[in-house]
């Protein structure tokens, strides 16, 4: 994969040729622009539950909070990702102003209490995620509804209290229970809320559906306790309690691809299940069942185009056979019928920690050959998820710093999703008013990065740019400019493309 050069044409230190610039004269031209940057999903997730990534612990001042946010997605734009995965529901509780659930204990210390002073916490990370030409995912746990070791008390609107019919006591957690239909509606609306209400990039959930076996007393498996709605929903008919449950989870994957579609087709659903969808899948690999034991039945969601991407937790090493990652990755490519982008999970957070297992302490070589690899498999649908920012934040076993002078050197283009869109963005309109570029969208469709490619000395220097960027002093006289806008679904227009004609 070949990465254009540092984009130095927009280097400060070259603001000094104006006068020369406004003597030149530029007209539209049929020469051949260079290629586009290279495509890439570079993002991290940024988990709130347990304050592992934001906020650093609940209850802290409007403004403190803010400002681990803008160093977040500042760190993010540095190290040249693209996107992030932001947890905005991490148990039936809300890191938004939400009519339907309480405000998070994780975020201000007591559940249903709103920042202070009053701001948005989802509509700030996305609006400073978007000046930094970073894509924002709001990540939802769809069932997961308390954790019994939290030190916040339900407050008085949330769903255990409101409608504890639907919630079940599992282990140490609190479980919306799948099968009760309301449940299905209760979550669809939560997300929905969101979609309509907030400038999102994509809808996100991770590997909790059916939840993970809890032991009992005498270490043995508990089954999810959801008698009530298997008696009144599944007993009647023909399928097995595994695949009632099943079915549950894939109606609820099902409805809320389309429900996304009918109202913002732009927004992509992406899901991140547990990596082996079951052992001997491919043939060498051991582990856990997630078919059996979590109930999800990730591989259909694929063979029916129900997620936009899809990103296996693939947290296991290179070179361990029984749980191989470019065994595992090679897997979900082939079982991907409708083409939709794998971007697999990797745990970044591994690197420089002492593991438990007899497996080596990674270093930076091991996340970095994943990322190779997931280049060569996936090309042009290239791309990853770290597990999670606080490794990149922390520079953690030098990380961060081998990123940034490596595999993401330069910018990237998120991969396409063509599928969401027949049509290509319209070709922007440019003009050159006195050394500076000017540029609008020929309509009124959303662009979410524009590629600025500018010709110097016969060297073409690249930029990728937020979409809300309307302007670009340009510093000194070019041979050529050409400017390409990409639409919310990552499509490209055709360039267009300015000439000097004289001087």
């Amino acid at each position: 994969m070949n990465f254009p050069k540092p984009a130095l044409a927009l280097l400060p230190a070259l603001l000094t040729a104006l006068t020369a610039q406004a003597a030149a004269t530029y007209g539209l031209a049929a020469i051949k622009p260079p290629p586009l940057p290279a495509r890439e999903f570079r993002a991290a997730w940024v988990a709130t539950v347990a304050n592992i990534d934001w906020p650093s612990k609940p209850g802290l001042p409007a403004a403190q909070q803010k400002a681990e946010m803008i160093a977040i997605l500042d760190r993010a734009a540095k190290l040249n990702l693209n996107a992030i995965i932001f947890q905005v529901r991490p148990a039936c509780d809300a890191m938004y102003a939400s009519q339907i659930e309480p405000w998070s204990y994780y975020l201000t210390g007591a559940m249903g209490k709103a920042p202070e002073p009053f701001y948005d916490p989802l509509a700030f990370a996305v609006e400073e995620a978007h000046k930094r030409g970073l894509e924002l995912h709001a990540w939802f746990n769809p069932y997961r509804a308390g954790i019994l070791a939290s030190k916040g008390v339900p407050s008085a609107n949330h769903i255990s209290k409101t409608h504890p019919n639907l919630v079940r006591k599992y282990g140490g957690f609190l479980w919306l229970d799948p099968g009760e239909k309301e449940v299905q509606d209760y979550s669809l609306s939560v997300v929905m809320d969101v979609v309509n209400r907030y400038d999102i990039d994509g809808v996100h959930f991770d590997d909790y559906f059916y939840p993970y076996k809890e032991m009992d007393e005498q270490r043995q498996e508990m089954d999810f306790p959801d008698e009530p709605s298997w008696k009144r929903y599944g007993a009647k008919g023909r399928q097995s309690r595994d695949d009632w449950r099943r079915e549950n989870v894939n109606e609820l994957v099902r409805r809320v691809y389309d429900s996304i579609k009918a109202v913002k087709p732009w927004v992509k659903f992406g899901i991140s299940p547990f990596g082996i969808w079951q052992p001997g899948y491919p043939q060498q690999i051991k582990g856990f069942n997630s078919y059996d034991k979590l109930y999800c039945d990730s591989r259909k969601w694929l063979a029916n185009g129900w997620v936009d991407y899809c990103s296996p937790q693939l947290y296991w090493s290179i070179n361990l056979p029984d749980t191989s990652f470019p065994a595992l990755l090679k897997w979900w490519s082939n079982e991907n019928p409708k083409h939709r982008n794998i971007w697999p999970g990797i745990n970044s957070d591994k690197v420089g920690r002492k593991l438990k297992s007899e497996e080596p302490m990674w270093t930076a070589d091991e996340i970095i050959s994943q990322i190779k690899i997931a280049r060569h498999d996936n090309g042009s649908a290239a791309g990853v998820i770290h597990w999670s920012m606080k490794s990149l934040m922390q520079d953690r076993g030098g990380l961060a710093t081998a990123l940034a002078n490596g595999v993401y050197a330069e910018r990237a283009l998120v991969p396409a999703s063509a599928w969401l869109e027949r049509r290509l963005p319209a070709k922007p309109r440019l003009v050159l008013d006195g050394g500076e570029l000017k540029w609008e969208p020929a309509a009124t469709e959303k662009i979410s990065a524009w590629v600025l490619q500018i010709k110097i000395d016969n060297q073409w220097l690249t930029s990728i740019l937020p979409g809300e960027t309307r302007k670009h002093l340009l510093a000194v006289p070019a041979d050529a400019i050409a400017l390409t806008a990409i639409d919310r679904c990552g499509l490209a227009s055709a360039p267009v493309v300015l000439q000097r004609t004289a001087h």
